[in-house]
């Protein structure tokens, strides 16, 4: 870490801090993941051996870099290209009674379903926790994927895996009911959600339970979801 000085806090959660930080003798801002040890028995998560695994194989522009692994005083710190914006901060940075341009929607699409969440998938990698706040934004509008803690590599047969998984809201349906043995539809579910989201400006789910999010998907008028500024394409053939 001494390469590194820390230049902020932006943002927490259960794994850790994240810090914006600054690379000594080349000025390049990283973003700095200091991953929260338990003890010296249970040494480094499982979460964070699998993002750094993971990560390591996973080389595409629309999935965020991991540039260094460091430990220091039993802390471990992962080093990714810093990102200042996620879907979630520019969504609620757009003003009330505005919507987001379609060409940027469409841009979203791309670089998340056809590009990022596909490259994933080709390569049998579950992200298994896709919401806005991990799709990062960067300078030139390009969405990557981030925070791969919860990421799976997949196999036929189908493994059993944890329910578990995915924030809430972004949950598929066969994860809330409990389902062990599930694959990629699980993050096709999570990007449709995110994708009314975007058309509506607001969680499309928003449950406080898992019971609450089951009965919210299974009552909703799906017809109703766009605005008019945001159409569903029409196939005339």
């Amino acid at each position: 870490m001494e390469d590194y000085m820390k230049i902020e806090k932006i943002g927490e959660g259960t794994y850790g801090v994240v810090y914006k930080g600054r690379h000594k003798s080349t000025g390049q801002v990283v973003a700095l993941k200091k991953i929260r040890l338990e003890s010296e028995e249970e040494g480094v998560p499982s979460t964070a051996v699998r993002e750094i695994s993971l990560l390591k194989e996973l080389q595409h522009p629309n999935v965020v870099r991991l540039l260094d692994v460091l430990m220091q005083e039993s802390k471990l710190y992962l080093v990714f290209e810093f990102l200042s914006m996620d879907l979630k901060k520019y969504l609620d940075s757009i003003p009330s009674g505005q919507y987001m341009d379609p060409m940027l929607v469409d841009l979203i699409n791309l670089c998340v379903s056809s590009c990022g969440i596909l490259f994933c998938h080709c390569r049998r990698v579950l992200h298994r926790d896709l919401k806005p706040q991990n799709l990062l934004i960067d300078n030139k509008g390009v969405i990557k994927l981030a925070d791969f803690g919860l990421a799976r590599a997949f196999g036929v047969p189908v493994r059993v895996y944890t329910h578990e998984v995915v924030t809430l809201w972004y949950r598929a349906p066969e994860v809330l009911l409990g389902a062990s043995r599930y694959s990629t539809p699980v993050d096709v579910w999570s990007i449709g959600t995110i994708f009314a989201e975007l058309a509506t400006k607001k969680p499309l789910f928003h449950g406080d339970s898992e019971i609450d999010q089951l009965f919210r998907i299974f009552r909703y008028n799906f017809h109703g979801i766009f605005t008019p500024e945001i159409k569903m394409p029409v196939d005339k053939h």
